[in-house]
């Protein structure tokens, strides 16, 4: 049956966890959305709707407290709720992480499929806060698979690229048994996206900051401020194993400076890249801030949270290699690039349990077996243009891990 009425002022994010809450849901919720998130924790799910709201602790020299009124959740397997959620929502966000996105595909397909049925003439805007490269490929390409034959994708579904630059640590266990909803983050409160992905009006909310060439902005995001979380944490580690955060590992001053280096000459590839959007005065800006805002001590970033998941972070397209491709083609200087590589092939921080990130074991058994295979394979430097720089990394992680040894065994 057919609705020509405007769907109400909401918005549904696949997603309950800390970018969901802390970022999108409050940048919308305090701009007068009902707030749905869609998640697989049935006891987030059930304390969003005990509560209808949930607190937000913004870490700086004085924490401030934000409390998120007007939100609700749907379990994610309660199917029938969640495609009518879809059906009936003005907007919706997905903030599930790369892994996840394409299994939330088959369900969204479906939402549309019945919003279309239902309300043919309101298209959705998706909002893609994910933390990875390509997000609207991706899921374009997985719903034209999922989606009936002669569905109009492209004319109906906004599909919306994000640069996602909000930090938000890992949450204490004890913190969490006590209230699964709080959750922490930084001040900085700005969500760039795609001002090219909206197929209807851009929404009026405070923090939305829509970029004509949102490739741009995502890859600054990768390669100055992922690349520097990568190099903070990876030569932190290596010269303090011991210390546990971020900002104990900036506070020295060879740390913090070869982060800078790290970061400039990324910057340097960048403004290359583009040449229209960003100059070098901007991006030095950009650092300086980005160093600062890694020094929050009130944050409580782990050094473990920041390099852990090696497999992904050290990949072709990624922080770092992405980085170092970038400097190639554009014939920069790459030389603190290939140093944060090698860096992040000898990390192995622990959680507060004393345990590694599971699937970096395995990445590490495959590394100390074979550590060329690992950067042709997994770091996309297979190709014969890329034997002189493997031999180059080599040489560097087997110079940094006998440092290493040394150190230990001293």
């Amino acid at each position: 049956m057919k609705n020509n009425l405007p769907p109400k002022k909401s918005i549904v994010i696949f997603g309950a966890g800390k970018i969901g809450r802390s970022f999108v849901g409050q940048l919308f919720s305090r701009s007068g959305y009902k707030v749905i998130f869609i998640d697989v924790d049935q006891r987030i799910i059930n304390e969003l709707n005990l509560r209808k709201k949930y607190t937000v602790v913004i870490k700086s020299a004085k924490d401030e407290m934000l409390e998120v009124t007007n939100v609700s959740g749907i379990y994610a397997y309660e199917m029938e709720s969640v495609i009518r959620a879809i059906a009936d929502c003005s907007l919706m966000a997905t903030c599930v992480g790369k892994n996840a996105l394409p299994k939330i595909l088959p369900l969204i397909s479906q939402g549309l499929e019945k919003r279309f049925t239902e309300r043919p003439h309101f298209p959705l805007d998706i909002i893609l806060a994910e933390n990875i490269r390509d997000a609207c490929t991706l899921v374009k390409e997985g719903l034209k698979i999922l989606l009936d034959k002669g569905f109009p994708l492209d004319t109906y579904v906004g599909l919306i690229e994000t640069s996602i630059g909000k930090m938000v640590p890992i949450m204490h266990k004890q913190i969490e048994e006590k209230d699964p909803l709080l959750v922490f983050a930084e001040p900085y409160n700005t969500l760039i996206l795609d001002k090219n992905g909206f197929k209807n009006t851009i929404p009026n909310v405070f923090g939305l900051s829509p970029k004509e060439n949102i490739k741009a902005w995502v890859d600054r995001k990768a390669f100055i401020h992922n690349l520097g979380h990568a190099a903070a944490a990876y030569f932190g580690y290596f010269k303090f194993p011991n210390r546990k955060y971020l900002n104990e590992v900036l506070d020295d001053p060879e740390v913090c400076s070869f982060v800078r280096e790290a970061m400039s000459q990324s910057a340097i590839a960048l403004a290359a890249e583009y040449p229209g959007i960003f100059t070098s005065q901007d991006l030095n800006e950009h650092i300086e801030d980005l160093i600062c805002r890694f020094k929050n001590k009130a944050l409580g970033d782990t050094v473990f949270r920041i390099g852990s998941d090696l497999k992904r972070k050290l990949s072709e397209n990624d922080r770092v290699v992405g980085a170092i491709n970038l400097a190639r083609i554009h014939k920069c200087d790459y030389d603190k690039l290939i140093d944060v590589l090698a860096f992040g092939l000898l990390f192995r921080a622990k959680d507060e349990s004393e345990a590694m990130f599971w699937e970096d074991l395995e990445f590490i058994k495959r590394l100390e077996t074979d550590v060329k295979s690992v950067l042709e394979t997994d770091c996309g430097f297979g190709s014969q243009a890329y034997k002189g720089l493997v031999s180059k990394i080599m040489i560097k992680y087997r110079t940094l891990r006998e440092l290493s040894l040394a150190t230990l065994t001293s």
